[in-house]
């Protein structure tokens, strides 16, 4: 094997396409979706929110399932990921470039099940096969994941922006878009073919193992608690540009700044951490990231500028987490579960759960309070509580994640 990967090289490019797909399939589509129904089809946000949310609670059941599965595949894993990269295309053209057949809300549960079923297999399945990829390259899980979740938020970035750069150029932004996904995710399903029959063969770990070793259960607590204030603020992010900074049409801009400040940062971040430690290193960047998005709740209506600042640090600070979490996780899966696929369908379990929380949760207060998506004008009532489960929920949420990091022992 390691003669093999000598000569084709590290393959680390197709790595970091195959992130920035499965990025593009995930948080973006958590930002247009629910909006992109309730504007084209006059699906409320209550709704919306409650399918989202019972998709993940699926998902509870299903990830560890198809990471039960994944740790079983062997020679057929490069099929069985074709097959899932083929769903995960078709689904995306079903949810924005097809006019649904049926009922809105059934056909939007029908495609955003198939994505995210085939988003979390092809998830688990590549991070599982990072684990063992570490092992072999120099700079292990740090280096790769630099490459991969680098490439992860580039992805995010194309994704963020198409939509709305494509607004007023084709006739069907979105529809193109998920043309133009589809594509690129045949792209990056080729290029990685000949890495899934290297996945390293060992003994599939029982998910009860796991789960019964401490380091891995803090890790997946934390993941749930950090990665909440991101899906928090992604939720909103679309509402509060439009409504509470009156800035409608810099959606698209501000989400690539976001997104691109923590694209820049990831080598940088993990840099730092292989000079200080990744433990430091993230804490250190959970405090920023309290600090900069704390300024959220002093901004009114036109400080647009006041924002892009804020979403550079803050979007800096995220690059921090996807790189440095992720890779602790492997590193922890590879000395517990040199397999990957059970412990990388709980990570995909919690990761995803969080999004599904903050739309269940957050939609329906929102619209209580008396939100209306794209209305004119909104009661101030309602801008207030936009911006309070914009910003302090996020920055409360981090602070418990900074306290859970503090008291979780790790080796690096």
């Amino acid at each position: 094997m390691a003669a093999t990967l000598q000569k084709g090289g590290d393959r680390l490019g197709a790595y970091a396409l195959f992130a920035a797909v499965l990025s593009g399939a995930g948080l973006p589509i958590y930002i247009y979706a629910p909006k992109f129904f309730a504007d084209n089809y006059g699906l409320s946000l209550a709704t919306l929110g409650a399918v989202l949310f019972g998709l993940r609670l699926f998902d509870v059941i299903q990830d560890p399932i198809l990471g039960w599965i994944s740790e079983r595949l062997d020679a057929a894993r490069t099929m069985a990921v074709s097959v899932a990269a083929g769903v995960l295309a078709l689904s995306m053209l079903g949810l924005f470039a097809i006019v649904p057949p049926i009922s809105p809300i059934w056909w939007f549960g029908l495609t955003i099940t198939g994505l995210f079923s085939a988003f979390s297999f092809l998830t688990i399945n590549f991070y599982a096969r990072g684990v063992a990829k570490a092992g072999e390259i120099a700079g292990g899980h740090t280096r790769l994941a630099a490459w991969r979740e680098t490439g992860a938020l580039l992805g995010v970035c194309a994704a963020a922006v198409a939509p709305t750069a494509l607004v007023g150029i084709v006739a069907a932004p979105f529809g193109m878009f998920a043309i133009g996904f589809a594509a690129v995710t045949l792209i990056a399903a080729l290029l990685m073919m000949q890495e899934w029959g290297q996945t390293a063969q060992s003994e599939p770990t029982p998910i009860r193992q796991i789960l019964k070793d401490k380091t891995a259960r803090r890790l997946l607590i934390l993941a749930l608690v950090n990665a909440t204030p991101l899906a928090v603020s992604s939720t909103l992010f679309l509402f509060f540009v439009e409504s509470r900074l009156d800035a409608p049409g810099w959606e698209g801009p501000l989400l690539v700044v976001f997104f691109l400040a923590a694209a820049i940062s990831a080598p940088i971040w993990s840099g730092l951490a292989g000079k200080f430690g990744a433990k430091p290193t993230l804490i250190f960047a959970m405090v920023v990231a309290v600090v900069s998005f704390g300024f959220v709740l002093l901004l009114d209506q036109g400080d647009v500028w006041f924002f892009v600042v804020i979403c550079v640090v803050s979007g800096a600070t995220i690059g921090a987490d996807l790189t440095l979490l992720p890779a602790m996780f492997a590193r922890r899966m590879a000395e517990l579960a040199p397999n990957g696929g059970q412990g990388f369908g709980l990570w995909a379990t919690v990761t995803k759960f969080t999004l599904a929380f903050a739309a269940a949760v957050l939609l329906p207060v929102l619209e209580g309070a008396g939100f209306t998506s794209g209305a004119a004008s909104n009661p101030a009532e309602a801008l207030t509580m936009l911006t309070i489960l914009y910003a302090l929920v996020p920055c409360t949420l981090k602070l418990v994640a900074i306290a859970l990091l503090i008291t979780t022992q790790l080796e690096e």
